[in-house]
């Protein structure tokens, strides 16, 4: 047995630099589950991400002269508590969002 469910649940959607409070989901809403983000950063000054449950936002990366270029994951397994998840890229960073978003 493989231990994934059937159908796979979790979702994923990417978000492209300078995207500003970008839904996750169709309409996304309270409740939805982000498992984790994968974030590419391509320029480290402007590689900033910020996720937003609602109205609490969460500085993910800072977009500091000193972080490194590549790709990284963050496990967030976090389920929103006051809105749609949201996310904030700055110019130098992508993100793909995986987990459970309202259609």
């Amino acid at each position: 047995m493989s231990g994934v469910d059937n159908p796979y649940r979790y979702q994923f959607e990417t978000v492209a630099v300078s995207q500003t409070g970008q839904v996750l989901g169709g309409t996304g809403a309270k409740g939805d589950y982000l498992h984790r983000v994968i974030i590419s950063v391509v320029t480290a000054a402007s590689g900033s991400v910020t996720i937003i449950d609602g109205s609490t936002s969460i500085v993910i990366s800072t977009g500091a002269a000193t972080l490194p270029l590549g790709t990284f994951s963050v496990e967030c397994n976090m389920r929103s508590q006051s809105g749609a998840w949201s996310v904030t890229t700055g110019a130098g960073a992508t993100v793909v969002a995986v987990g459970i978003f309202s259609a």
